[in-house]
């Protein structure tokens, strides 16, 4: 039943979209060149900065930068775990300034970042899970970058390979829904390589599971609280599922960032 499902507040760091555009081709969803329309991306990022806000979360912001038409991805900057950071190193050329101003924020706030020597895209490939951190590999970061990130926060790391180029970031494919039980990711398995499968079948045998419709609706590029789940309103099915199992939908409308392969959790960097 949902009033069995308990929410926790999160600390979110986001940025807005002011500078949004699609001027280059890093994943299958960017055309170049692809009209935008800045005002409705700025309208959809502003209702789910106030749909956080609505359900009590606190929401951080980093200023845009012009001439980073991706900054608004924020996720990608960093993974924080316990109050340290692990920043990021892009593999395209095109976002690797985008480090600067969100390393630059986290040290301002007094925090001490480590910046990665191999390539590493924050919270787009590494997803904290409870015991562990789930890390993707296949597209982006490197699997010599998941061995920095198991050192540097002393927590085991899991890798997992992304085979499908429409899933390029893990939080693309997975997320997780809370800490403690079996259930607690949601995924797409057709993401994954046949032995990344077995793995979080194993690990997972409660998960919920998510079509390929709803994988490419960026279902699975979702926010939890472990109560609500801030989702794309076309992930009908998988909204359904996570209804059935206690958790509450919040569908929020990112379509125009959709235009650059992102949605609500690539907008969202958690601060724990």
């Amino acid at each position: 039943m949902p009033g069995s499902r308990e929410p926790r507040r999160r600390r979110f760091l986001v940025c807005e979209p002011r500078h949004f555009a699609v001027r280059y081709a890093i994943n299958p969803w960017m055309e170049t060149g692809r009209p935008v329309d800045v005002l409705r991306a700025l309208d959809q990022w502003q209702a789910l900065v106030d749909a956080y806000r609505a359900h009590g979360h606190t929401v951080e912001r980093v200023p845009p930068v012009a001439g980073l038409p991706d900054m608004v991805f924020a996720a990608n900057a960093a993974v924080v775990v316990g109050g340290r950071v692990f920043g990021s190193l892009f593999l395209a050329p095109e976002r690797r300034a985008e480090s600067l101003p969100y390393e630059a924020w986290f040290k301002a706030q007094g925090y001490e970042v480590q910046h990665p020597e191999s390539v590493c895209e924050g919270e787009g490939d590494l997803v904290p899970a409870g015991r562990w951190i789930l890390a993707g590999t296949g597209f982006r970061t490197t699997v010599a970058a998941h061995r920095e990130v198991q050192e540097f926060f002393g927590v085991p790391v899991i890798g997992l390979t992304l085979v499908d180029p429409f899933f390029y970031h893990l939080d693309t494919a997975l997320f997780t829904l809370d800490d403690g039980t079996t259930e607690n990711i949601a995924y797409y398995p057709g993401a994954f390589s046949p032995g990344s499968r077995e793995v979080l079948a194993r690990l997972y045998p409660d998960a919920v599971l998510a079509t390929r419709e709803d994988a490419l609706a960026f279902g699975l590029n979702s926010v939890s609280d472990g109560r609500h789940v801030f989702i794309s309103p076309r992930a009908t099915a998988l909204a359904g599922r996570l209804a059935a199992r206690g958790y509450v939908p919040v569908p929020v409308d990112l379509s125009e960032l959709h235009k650059a392969g992102g949605g609500i959790k690539c907008c969202t960097q958690e601060i724990r």
